[in-house]
């Protein structure tokens, strides 16, 4: 750990000037929430001091931002916003961004020390709300302490690799201390233990078919270089974990896709014939290795080497043979110098595998082509009533592979929780890391939109597209008065088909088509865009979607405007993505079994 010295001892000042002193140490430009009287006497002083409070319509939004802001740029996102309801508004997407692994930063101002306890205005408990959802929780239990705990608040964020929350009763802001500015600590994680890199080196060298999983610690420690020379060391293919897919660039030759849900079928076809696994900063988490596509793709019986900066997730999920303990980039670095100068016996198949390689993605690639709608009988008839009532309204996978084809460089994408943005993952292709956000194991509506805000402030020279359902959008679609009202230009994509689809599919496969709450007739959300300030764009035909798209990001990036795609999708659904949390019902009262 590393510690870059003091800033000249010990100083009288003020807790909000120690709190808002130590966020710009930490190099805290912008933060995301709502003001309040909570925490009014620090934000009266975040301008002088080089910070920007950007106000967002809702706080979820607000939290989401400083998790899109955190994963695009590596430095902390920081939110803030009134105690009681204001806080807890938050703790949806605290969430999110515990499973994203983002440095967020919350701080939770709280009702004042003297009305504690006594049922005032606002007044709530807040760390057990935030308690499962954080890797560190610092409360300020005394005015001299603020810089003190502030400073650990960042520390902690960047160390355990996720949110940390800075809890601050709101009288606590006000007084006269004495304290000293800590500067950053910030830790040295290191390759892993000599002897466990050994053996993964032993492993490798004795492999015929090795395949590593770049994962999202590989994005977070920047090696993808790294992971890149690696690979070419052993000749391997490179598969992405789920929703990773910017964890290597996929025009490189060993590039096969991402495992996981709607995942590439190259990707789970090569992985199964593995004989040693390198998962390289992936906790192997079960919904990025379940089953897919009709395949159960798992290589039981190869050997798994797990690297992760956290130990409690090596050997958590699968069986492994060797766990690595450091951070991905690093450990990269090490294996690669060990492999160096060695014999390895996956050589002499190299040719052979690279032609494996070449071929199982272009099966892939032409069967995506021929794809072009979901082909169970529930999607034909919904099909063949478009045809009869609605005209030519879109297949959402040939508008997915539009937007492939119409992706600018250096785009980064969000994707919300949703039928049609799962099956994004298997089109969504990134040159570069710090592209692809997506909610993760959270899985939350209402993501897509805040996090691509909250990216663009932290990359604002970057094209910043964001992909929602319908019902997901009505969730989070306030937040393009926040683009609008502060300058941060996004593009939008919002797939109408008109249903909460994810979970309609369950009522078609589980439930014979008895569909209860899963409509939603909406009105344009292009012109409710409009409405807002925005601009708003309909498509209704196929040759419309990319020229819609290569606009709206011309107009984000030169004429610094948000746009609203809205894409009339006929309501086909992709395969449903919890099969594991359902079964046939079964009716034991005689007055629902007609029913069923």
């Amino acid at each position: 750990m590393t510690d870059n010295g003091g800033t000249g001892g010990p100083q009288r000042m003020t807790p909000s000037e120690a709190f808002v002193e130590t966020m710009a140490a930490n190099g805290v430009t912008d933060i995301f929430g709502i003001m309040g009287s909570a925490f009014m006497d620090a934000m009266d002083i975040f301008a002088p001091a080089g910070m920007r409070l950007i106000p967002v319509v809702h706080e979820q939004g607000a939290a989401h931002m400083a998790d899109g802001y955190a994963r695009a740029s590596g430095r902390h996102g920081v939110v803030i916003g009134q105690n009681g309801p204001g806080i807890s508004n938050c703790v949806t997407a605290i969430a999110a961004a515990y499973w994203a692994h983002s440095p967020v930063v919350i701080v939770t101002p709280e009702a004042g020390t003297m009305g504690m306890g006594l049922g005032g205005f606002q007044e709530a408990n807040q760390l057990p709300m935030f308690q499962e959802f954080t890797k560190f929780q610092g409360h300020v239990n005394n005015p001299a302490r603020m810089a003190e705990l502030t400073g650990r608040c960042f520390d902690r964020a960047m160390s355990e690799i996720g949110p940390a929350q800075l809890n601050i009763p709101r009288d606590y802001f006000y007084g006269d201390i004495t304290a000293e500015i800590p500067q950053p600590r910030r830790l040295d994680r290191g390759a892993g233990g000599e002897q466990s890199l050994n053996d993964a080196a032993d492993l490798l060298a004795e492999a015929k078919f090795p395949v590593i999983i770049s994962g999202g610690g590989v994005v977070m420690a920047d090696g993808v270089d790294e992971c890149r020379v690696l690979a070419e060391r052993l000749g391997a293919p490179v598969v992405n974990s789920y929703l990773h897919n910017d964890s290597f660039p996929a025009s490189h030759p060993q590039w096969c896709g991402p495992l996981g849900y709607q995942g590439s079928k190259a990707a789970m076809k090569l992985i199964s014939q593995a004989d040693v696994v390198i998962a390289l900063g992936s906790r192997l988490g079960p919904f990025g290795t379940l089953p897919q596509h009709g395949l159960d793709y798992w290589p039981t019986g190869a050997k798994i080497i797990q690297i992760d900066a956290d130990h409690t997730m090596l050997g958590l999920v699968k069986k492994i043979t060797v766990g690595i303990c450091g951070d991905a980039k690093a450990s990269a670095v090490a294996l690669s110098e060990r492999l160096r100068d060695r014999t390895l016996a996956c050589d002499a198949t190299r040719d052979e595998r690279a032609a494996t390689m070449r071929a199982e993605k272009d099966t892939w690639e032409q069967e995506l082509d021929d794809w072009t709608h979901e082909r169970d009988d529930y999607s034909l008839d919904v099909i063949a009533e478009a045809e009869q009532e609605e005209g030519n309204w879109l297949h959402p996978r040939q508008v997915l592979r539009e937007l492939e084809k119409a992706m600018p460089e250096d785009v980064m994408v969000s994707t919300d929780i949703g039928n049609i943005n799962s099956v994004a993952n298997s089109y969504l292709r990134f040159e570069k890391p710090r592209s692809f956000l997506a909610p993760m194991s959270f899985g939350n509506c209402g993501y897509a939109l805040p996090t691509i805000i909250g990216a663009k402030v932290a990359a604002p020279e970057r094209p910043a597209i964001a992909y929602s359902g319908d019902g997901a959008w009505g969730m989070s679609m306030g937040e393009i008065m926040t683009a609008v009202r502060h300058d941060i230009p996004v593009t939008a994509v919002v797939f109408h088909n008109r249903q909460w689809g994810a979970e309609k599919k369950n009522q078609v496969d589980f439930y014979d088509r008895r569909f209860v709450a899963g409509e939603l007739d909406n009105e344009s959300f292009a012109g409710i865009a409009q409405a807002m300030g925005a601009e708003g764009t309909v498509v209704e035909k196929l040759d419309d979607v990319g020229a819609a798209l290569e606009r709206a990001v011309d107009a984000q990036l030169n004429e610094r405007k948000t746009t609203v795609i809205e894409v009339m999708c006929t309501r086909e659904l992709g395969d449903p993505f919890r099969r594991d949390a359902l079964s046939k019902p079964v009716r034991l009262l005689e007055k629902y079994q007609d029913y069923q």
